[in-house]
């Protein structure tokens, strides 16, 4: 095995995919645009029965290889089966094959084509995992990730891979952050990184945070969005065309233009205890963010954020490259979940 592995935490819209193409510029990093292996395969890993059978294991890599080689931001290059299977490794607590043995395999593999000596994960979603994470690798690297939820908003309303009212985006957030709290109480060695700090002194946050991991700081990190990854990344997506510009404040504070007075208390009602924790000022007092929501107000957001669905995906449809190979990594999970259904009756 490599140097213990790196994990970026956090929420969606919070420079997470900023931070992976400046880490990923590194000489001893590789983190590729993470397919979200865990986060789809997770709920689904007991339909493939005893993993210790090899060929309900072959199964399981060989649909996590799908996923991979249809991801919505291509990878380089894709093991193949074998050289997974070959590399995977059982669970030192049980002894058996299990999906995260594939997730490390996979990684692994590509680490050592591209011969460096340390790989990544951005996928936000594995705080949920953390537990796993330090099971495998007490020396393991967690960077956690955080931004002022209204600008998390903000920036998530004309995202295609997030929610799209506030007051949803503000209940994934406060979830997440607080599992973030929960991990550090709990005595797991995360390094807190506040987006307002990387945009506003990055080389100061990028010196620390090689600090963190053990690694040393090389100038041309800053600039990332030169390097292939940061332009193909670019190219993508509307969603990701930041990661082709120099970190920047640009987008601080842009909810106080962005979002309306409702749309702000919304998210602080929500989030305003978990904001104050993490040393975000909350605009509306405790007493005011206490009132609930009426009934009126959650169906009128409902269909916000559905009609705002609808008009990102319209935008998207002109606007990214990878749109059909979204669609596409939707169709093939629900292809891969009727599969393993027909295989169980």
């Amino acid at each position: 095995m490599s140097s213990d592995p790196l994990f970026i935490l956090g929420t969606e819209r919070s420079g997470s995919n900023l931070l992976r193409v400046i880490l990923n510029s590194h000489p001893n990093i590789v983190i590729p645009h993470p397919p979200h292996i865990l986060k789809y395969f997770a709920p689904l890993e007991p339909k493939y029965g005893d993993l210790a059978l090899p060929r309900n294991y072959r199964r399981l890599v060989e649909d996590v290889l799908r996923l991979v080689k249809g991801h919505i931001h291509p990878w380089s290059w894709v093991p193949r089966a074998d050289e997974v299977i070959q590399r995977s490794h059982p669970r030192a607590k049980t002894g058996k094959l299990e999906l995260f043995s594939a997730y490390v395999a996979v990684h692994e593999a590509l680490r050592e084509r591209v011969r460096k000596d340390r790989w990544g994960c951005k996928s936000t979603f594995m705080i949920d995992h953390a537990a796993r994470v330090f099971e495998e690798w007490p020396g393991a690297r967690l960077l956690w990730l955080y931004r002022d939820p209204r600008d998390v908003a903000a920036s998530s309303r004309v995202s295609v891979f997030s929610t799209f009212h506030p007051y949803y985006t503000a209940l994934l957030w406060r979830e997440q952050q607080e599992k973030g709290l929960a991990l550090e109480a709990a005595g797991v060695p995360l390094l807190r990184i506040r987006y307002e700090d990387l945009a506003a002194q990055p080389e100061a946050e990028i010196r620390r945070i090689c600090g963190y991991l053990g690694e040393e700081y090389h100038p041309h990190m800053l600039e990332f969005f030169k390097g292939k990854e940061a332009r193909n990344s670019s190219s993508l997506s509307e969603s990701w065309k930041k990661t082709a510009e120099p970190v920047s404040t640009e987008g601080l504070e842009r909810w106080r233009r962005d979002l309306s007075a409702e749309e702000v208390l919304a998210v602080e009602s929500v989030a305003g205890e978990t904001m104050e924790r993490l040393s975000y000022v909350p605009d509306n007092d405790a007493a005011r963010r206490a009132v609930p929501p009426t009934l009126n107000q959650r169906v009128t957001w409902w269909l916000e954020d559905k009609r705002a669905w609808l008009q990102v995906e319209v935008r998207s449809l002109r606007k990214d490259r990878n749109v059909r190979l979204r669609w596409r990594r939707a169709l093939l999970l629900k292809r891969i979940r009727l599969a393993l259904v027909f295989r169980a009756g």
